[in-house]
């Protein structure tokens, strides 16, 4: 795996624990709308230096005292096959580990989870369940088998195995307010289902600006989503 980012303390991706959060190259989706051209797009990634593996644990073995959890993130982390061994190490360092998909490799999230090697899942929720929006969300790069995949992740998780959130990033261009509901309607009684406003960042990995919902929007969503699970808002991560 190629290691590109860390950010050494947060309060916000793994609820309620210290955490640092690490970023690993690479994804299988190519959303018009992420804001991590820098670790999605292979010309990119390989002109940055990589952080080797022993300067991360060298890092958590000093603030093992002060962190309580590791996030993993990305791009897509379960592109990596050696995804499973690198959380089993930080687990021997007693840390909580959380990993933030996409869903598109249930095979390694059952895994993972089964063999106890991570405790929280944050996963993303493109669109409304089809094909279609989903692949347009994505940048028209999903296959249906990664989209079956996705949805047998989504209902995995809500068999509560392990704790996890759902959340969608509202993009204008994207959604509408029919569709945010529909993904409630899909996701009845989830944990915690998120809303993050899309937010105007420096660079998209399709270079072009995308529009935020208003926050009269978002308050409807609200309203009309709690009657059928936990929605709530949050600010954009990062």
């Amino acid at each position: 795996m190629k290691i590109l980012g860390i950010q050494k303390q947060s309060l916000i991706e793994y609820p309620q624990k210290i955490c640092t959060v690490i970023f690993l190259a690479g994804c299988n989706l190519r959303c018009p709308f992420c804001y991590v051209p820098s670790l999605v797009l292979q010309e990119r990634i390989k002109k940055t230096e990589p952080i080797s593996e022993n300067e991360i644990f060298s890092f958590l073995k000093e603030r093992k005292n002060f962190l309580e959890a590791v996030v993993i993130t990305g791009g897509e982390p379960t592109m990596n096959p050696d995804l499973p061994e690198f959380t089993k190490k930080i687990k021997k360092l007693g840390y909580l580990v959380g990993l933030e998909t996409n869903g598109t490799n249930f095979l390694m999230l059952r895994d993972l989870v089964e063999n106890k090697l991570i405790d929280y899942v944050a996963l993303d929720i493109k669109h409304k369940f089809d094909f279609e929006k989903w692949n347009e969300g994505t940048g028209r790069v999903l296959t249906k088998k990664m989209y079956e995949n996705i949805k047998k992740s989504v209902e995995f998780l809500m068999e509560e195995k392990i704790d996890y959130e759902f959340r969608t990033t509202l993009v204008k261009e994207f959604h509408k307010i029919e569709d945010i509901i529909e993904i409630c309607k899909s996701i009845k009684n989830a944990k915690v289902y998120y809303l993050q406003n899309y937010e105007e960042k420096n660079e998209t990995v399709s270079g072009r600006k995308f529009t935020p919902f208003s926050d009269e929007e978002i308050q409807r969503i609200i309203e009309e989503g709690k009657i059928y699970t936990n929605i709530k808002p949050r600010p954009y991560l990062f």
